[in-house]
């Protein structure tokens, strides 16, 4: 709050250009406006369609492709040195191809998001898969239990706290991944948004997209966490997280 105010008094005092840094009150106002006129609702939920659908392909093969790489070793000598190339190219220099395959719209969208989730999706499911306790995975061969089994039911529910955190960090990249695309690809969105009233010289319109960037963010941040909580209960991480009276009773 200090921050906020002593922010409105150097904008009010002409210590900062206003057309550089808005102050706070016309940031608000603009983004009540925005909200009124629905052109923020519209341009929020193209974005939000966008991630959900490239987030979900990603989430799709990136688990597939890491618990099976995890669990089968010929596959993760085939896969992982081409991923292992592949993943250090941020998703926004894959934007000039995206378009030349793509063209506009959502498609190139689509593909960024899903370059921008991917690999952090597969690396915590090939780790989970690979961190999976021996000596579960053991008892199981023991009482000769088949392949697929022992996949199913030991190595996969003890890798799903990596893979719940996987998802969760491949969200929040799928997240900035379409703002980036839809810079400079694509006819709506927050990112064409924010693009659009920077050309038109709208700096108010500016800071009030990124600030409901930063709150849609937080939000599927939070909601990830939540999940994650409520699916790994068991998992000693989340126990000492917990206090102790629900504790006992989780433990019990």
């Amino acid at each position: 709050m200090f921050i906020i105010t002593l922010w409105q008094l150097l904008v009010y005092l002409k210590c900062v250009n206003e057309f550089i840094l808005p102050s706070p009150f016309n940031i608000f106002k603009a983004f009540v406006q925005l909200i009124e006129s629905g052109e923020l609702l519209s341009d929020l939920l193209n974005s939000i369609k966008r991630v959900g659908v490239g987030f979900l392909l990603a989430s799709f093969c990136g688990v597939s492709l890491g618990v099976a790489s995890g669990y089968f070793r010929g596959l993760s000598k085939a896969l992982t040195p081409i991923f292992e190339f592949l993943r250090p190219i941020p998703p926004i220099a894959w934007i000039p191809i995206a378009i030349l395959w793509f063209g506009l719209g959502d498609s190139p969208a689509y593909f960024i998001v899903f370059m921008g989730a991917f690999f952090p999706i597969f690396i915590n499911s090939y780790w989970g898969i690979k961190s999976s306790k021996l000596i579960y995975i053991n008892v199981a061969r023991n009482f000769a239990v088949s392949r697929f089994i022992i996949l199913t039911d030991v190595a996969l529910p003890g890798s799903l706290p990596h893979i719940l955190r996987g998802l969760r960090i491949g969200l929040g990249l799928a997240w900035t991944s379409v703002i980036a695309a839809e810079l400079v690809g694509a006819q709506s969105g927050l990112g064409y948004m924010i693009q659009l009233n920077r050309i038109m010289l709208k700096t108010c319109n500016v800071v009030a997209g990124m600030i409901a960037i930063g709150i849609v963010g937080l939000a599927m941040n939070y909601l990830m966490a939540v999940l994650e909580r409520r699916v790994t209960f068991w998992n000693q991480e989340t126990i000492e997280k917990i206090p102790c009276s629900r504790k006992r009773a989780k433990v019990v």
